[in-house]
């Protein structure tokens, strides 16, 4: 891995109140994106299969969060998980104090 992939990960979760790290043709992280923008709830998704680095960035989150899949969702710096993990936190009224 490289410091460069480390810092750009770091970045865009600290620049970020929601980040999603996905990949475009994910049913999973279409869903979780769904449920954010039904909640009007601004965040930043970067397609890793629409980008050359793509694959590093996954095997950086995948070090960083020991969660290979996508998505791969942080919010306010925090890794909060995957789609399932989203909508857990939706369904238990949770999601909407962490946002």
């Amino acid at each position: 891995m490289s410091a460069k992939i480390a810092q750009r990960v770091s970045q865009i979760i600290a620049e970020n109140g929601v980040a999603v790290f996905s990949k475009s043709y994910c049913p999973y992280c279409i869903k979780a994106k769904d449920t954010l923008k039904a909640l009007n709830q601004p965040f930043y998704a970067l397609e890793l299969d629409q980008i050359d680095d793509g694959s590093a960035i996954q095997n950086h989150l995948a070090e960083l969060t020991g969660q290979r899949t996508v998505p791969n969702i942080f919010i306010k710096g925090k890794h909060i998980g995957g789609c399932s993990d989203l909508l857990d936190l939706k369904a238990k009224g949770e999601l909407a104090k962490l946002l």
